[in-house]
C-alpha cells in the first residue's frame, strides 16, 4: 500500500536546557507504507540568513567571500527523511555539505544519534556517535498522522548534552 500526499509541515526542535531552537516550515511528501508506517521527505528552504550575512559584509574580499561561502552556506539543500511509526522514528538529514546525521528513537529505549561532519580527506570520516534516551514518543492522527512529538535526552558517554523536543505538525 503506497499512498503519497504533498502536505505543508512544520518541523521544530527545541531544547529545554541549552539554547537550541530551530523551526522549518515547508512542503513535504508523506508516503504511507502500511497501516501505521509512514515516510516523510522534507527539503528545507534555503537558509537566507547565511547568504545575507555574506552579502552584507563589505569588509570581505572576493577571496574571503569564497572561503566564507564554503564555510557557512551549504552547497546543497537540507533534506530530511523520516521513517515514522507509533513505536519508532528514524530521522536522517543528508545533502548538506556541512553536516549529516541520523537519529533513531524508540519509546523508553536508548537509541543512537550519529553525526557526520565535513572532511577534506579522501576516505569518508567516521561518525560521531552519541546515545539518546526517548522519554516520550507520540504519533497522533488517523488514518494519516497530524502530529509527531519526540522528547529525548542526548548523551555522550556519561555526560548529558541536554533535553530536546522534536515536534512535527502535518497540515491536512
Amino acid at each position: 500500500m503506497l499512498t503519497e500526499h504533498r502536505k505543508p509541515v512544520c518541523l521544530s526542535l527545541v531544547s529545554t536546557d541549552v539554547p537550541v531552537l530551530s523551526v522549518v516550515d515547508a512542503a513535504a511528501t508523506l508516503s504511507q507504507k502500511d497501516r501505521d508506517r509512514f515516510h516523510l521527505l522534507l527539503t528545507a528552504p534555503p537558509n537566507k540568513s547565511s547568504e545575507e550575512a555574506i552579502a552584507s559584509d563589505p569588509a570581505l574580499t572576493p577571496e574571503a567571500t569564497r572561503y566564507r561561502e564554503g564555510a557557512i552556506a551549504p552547497t546543497s539543500p537540507r533534506t530530511w527523511w523520516l521513517e515514522i511509526s507509533p513505536h519508532r522514528v528514524i530521522m536522517t538529514m543528508q545533502g548538506n555539505a556541512q553536516l549529516n546525521y541520523r537519529h533513531i528513537w524508540k519509546q523508553g529505549i536508548s537509541g543512537s544519534s550519529r553525526y557526520w561532519l565535513p572532511t577534506e580527506s579522501s576516505p569518508p570520516n567516521k561518525p560521531i556517535t552519541l546515545r539518546n534516551f526517548t522519554n516520550i514518543l507520540v504519533l497522533d492522527g488517523h488514518p494519516l498522522p497530524r502530529n509527531l512529538r519526540v522528547e529525548y535526552e542526548l548523551w555522550a558517554e556519561k555526560v548529558q548534552l541536554g533535553h530536546y523536543i522534536l515536534n512535527l505538525e502535518i497540515q491536512h
